[in-house]
């Protein structure tokens, strides 16, 4: 029963997991497309045309996936091993993302100006891409609620699976089978024959003759 209960908890871990590497591999893919945008906008232009401030956005967002498709990666080989380490660990830093990303939400839903705490983008990319989330804020919503979710599932997942304990291998069924197998090695007796010594047959006749005699 035990095992079972494992195996369903690493295949949760494994499978909520996932929408963290979907998540990276978006990003990703949106943050090349992005590069290659800038690419070709500096094309024609020289770099002294543009703001001396570096496309922090477009640096961030590479950073950011390719953070989450590596956090994903530790979180597949915690739930396949079971380790303690990796286990806690992995829900180290997945803590410390939903920290940080619950400070995000905050500032940015509480504070009207946060704009102004970022610096200026060269690339015009952020004031892109902040236009797409307003104008697809529903959608929005749910995604960052699922990933909220999926992380919190995760953390879960990791302490539930940590507190089961590693993966043990054993040879045997059961306990009595072990003891039994265990058994010589501690009674360590001779063990008596499987026979018994008797007198000869002969011997009690010579001794009934002599006594008639």
């Amino acid at each position: 029963m035990a095992r079972i209960i494992k195996s369903c908890l690493q295949s949760a871990l494994k499978c909520v997991n996932l929408i963290m590497a979907m998540v990276g591999i978006a990003m990703i893919l949106y943050g090349f497309w992005m590069v290659r945008i800038w690419q070709r906008d500096m094309g024609g232009s020289s770099f002294d045309d543009f703001n001396s401030t570096a496309p922090w956005f477009i640096y961030t967002f590479l950073g950011t996936g390719i953070t989450l498709c590596l956090l994903t990666c530790l979180g597949h080989i915690a739930a396949d091993t079971a380790n303690g380490f990796c286990l806690f660990c992995y829900m180290v830093i997945i803590s410390v993302l939903l920290l940080v990303e619950t400070g995000i939400a905050a500032d940015v839903l509480l504070n009207s100006e946060w704009q102004k705490d970022l610096p200026e983008d060269p690339t015009g990319r952020f004031h892109d891409f902040k236009e797409f989330v307003e104008s697809n804020i529903d959608i929005f919503k749910w995604i960052g609620f699922v990933i909220f979710l999926g992380q919190g599932l995760s953390v879960l997942s990791a302490m539930a699976l940590r507190a089961c304990g590693p993966n043990q291998c054993s040879n045997y069924d059961s306990d009595e089978e072990f003891n039994q197998a265990r058994l010589p090695l501690i009674n360590n007796h001779p063990q008596q024959p499987a026979y018994v010594i008797v007198d000869p047959p002969f011997a009690n006749k010579n001794e009934a003759w002599n006594m008639n005699k």
